[in-house]
């Protein structure tokens, strides 16, 4: 009985020690695999973090190469308005420039038309370039030897010529008087002292025509004499000489300044002073100018 007191004593106080044993293992086991499982899940937070962080740079990336590529679309677009702008302007600048020629072409067939008679004797020579119409009328044609006035035949030539003259509107129409390199000799240098007056003289005679008689708008006339100072040919020939004795009419292109001052200016010309009219024109005497 005592025995079996002692043994059943023996097991009771064993218990204890076994159940500790077992919670130490069950909880030491659950230790364990709670520290994989923890250090499972926490490589799968730090690997969500990085990729986080990593999708955060690349949106970061991205934002910046959308707004890039935003600037660099609205700079091409703006390129290609400026594109068009310079395209709109050139293809205005060339009709422009077409119907400029196509009025050149006009105006030159024109003055050939009207002068072809003195063309064909070698009296009038017509010229087009750089935009611009040049009419040469060999002296003769114009003004009798040693005179600035007009001579019958050279009102009849001026009046077919002024014809087509006064219907350009968009040129200047500058008259050049020229001599040879023979000085004023006589009565005829009394009243010209040098060849710079009487090229002068015979340049504004004819200005004046244009504007009087010719109807030609007298805001777009400029005259002027040159003497003896630019020559076409040698003034060591009578060919040579007679050459260099013309009239020269430039119809030249006018620039914006010119085109405005012309506009400005007044449309009829000047009246002559009856002193003038009244003056004699007849000279004789003196070298063929």
């Amino acid at each position: 009985m005592d025995a079996g007191l002692e043994q059943k004593s023996k097991r009771s106080g064993a218990l204890p020690w076994v159940l500790f044993v077992l919670t130490a293992c069950a909880l030491g086991a659950v230790l364990y695999f709670g520290w994989g499982l923890f250090g499972q899940e926490r490589a799968r937070a730090n690997s969500a973090e990085q990729k986080l962080s990593d999708t955060t740079v690349k949106l970061a990336e991205a934002d910046a190469s959308r707004r890039a590529l935003e600037e660099r679309v609205k700079a091409l677009e703006a390129e290609k308005a400026a594109m068009q702008s310079s395209m709109s302007a050139l293809s205005e600048n060339l009709e422009e420039a077409q119907a400029e020629l196509a009025r050149l072409k006009a105006t030159y067939d024109s003055l050939q038309e009207k002068m072809q008679a003195e063309i064909k004797k070698g009296e009038i020579k017509l010229s087009q370039a750089g935009g611009r119409i040049q009419v040469d009328l060999v002296d003769k044609v114009l003004f009798d030897s040693g005179k600035a006035e007009l001579s019958p035949r050279g009102v009849e030539v001026l009046t077919r010529l002024a014809g087509v003259l006064a219907s350009v509107d968009d040129k200047l129409i500058q008259v050049s008087g020229h001599t040879d390199d023979a000085p004023p000799v006589n009565e005829v240098k009394e009243r010209y002292p040098t060849n710079w007056e009487l090229s002068a003289a015979r340049a504004v005679n004819v200005v004046r025509f244009l504007a009087e008689k010719g109807k030609v708008p007298p805001k777009r006339l400029v005259a002027a004499g040159h003497g003896e100072y630019q020559p076409v040919a040698s003034n060591a020939t009578p060919q040579g000489r007679a050459a260099n004795r013309r009239i020269e009419i430039l119809l030249l292109p006018m620039l914006d300044k010119q085109k405005a001052q012309v506009a400005a200016a007044p449309s009829k010309p000047e009246a002559q002073p009856a002193a003038l009219k009244r003056k004699s024109t007849k000279v004789s005497g003196g070298r063929e100018k």
